[in-house]
C-alpha cells in the first residue's frame, strides 16, 4: 500500500478535479477542479520519471545510472500553461460575472434563455456594432 502511495494519491486528485468539474456550478469551483485535474497529470508523468538512485546526465566515469531530465521539463512547460489557462479563465469569469451579475453555471443559462442560439447572438451583435451582416 505505502509502495503505491504516489498512485493512489495521483487517482485520487484525478477524480477529485473531475468531480468538481462535472458536479459544481460555481465557475469558480470549476476552474478549482480543472487546477487539480492538471496536478494529477503532471503527477502522472513526473513520478515515473525518477530513477533509484540516477544522477544528472552529464557523462563521468563514476557514474552508471542517469536521470532522464526530459519529462520534468516537459512537465516544467505544462506548469505555464496551465498557469495561463488558469488565469485566462479567472479573467474570462470576472468578465462573465459583470455581464451576469452571476457566476454560476445554472442562474447564467437561465438569464440567457434557450429562444436563442448562440449564433443568433453573435449575428444581433455583429449588426449592433455596424461589423457583419449582409456585406455592406
Amino acid at each position: 500500500m505505502i509502495a503505491h502511495f504516489s498512485q493512489i494519491a495521483t487517482i485520487f486528485l484525478l477524480v477529485a478535479g473531475l468531480y468538481v468539474v462535472i458536479a459544481r456550478g460555481n465557475m469558480v469551483k470549476k476552474l478549482i477542479g480543472l487546477s487539480l485535474f492538471q496536478t494529477s497529470v503532471y503527477l502522472l508523468y513526473i513520478l515515473p520519471g525518477k530513477v533509484l538512485g540516477g544522477t544528472a546526465p552529464i557523462l563521468d566515469a563514476s557514474f552508471a545510472v542517469y536521470a532522464n531530465p526530459l519529462p520534468h521539463v516537459l512537465i516544467l512547460t505544462a506548469i505555464v500553461v496551465g498557469i495561463a489557462t488558469l488565469a485566462l479563465g479567472l479573467t474570462l469569469v470576472v468578465r462573465i460575472k459583470e455581464a451576469y451579475g452571476t457566476i454560476e453555471e445554472d442562474e447564467i443559462l437561465a438569464r440567457d434563455g434557450s429562444k436563442e442560439s448562440v449564433t443568433d447572438k453573435v449575428k444581433i451583435a455583429g449588426n449592433k456594432t455596424g461589423r457583419g451582416g449582409n456585406g455592406a
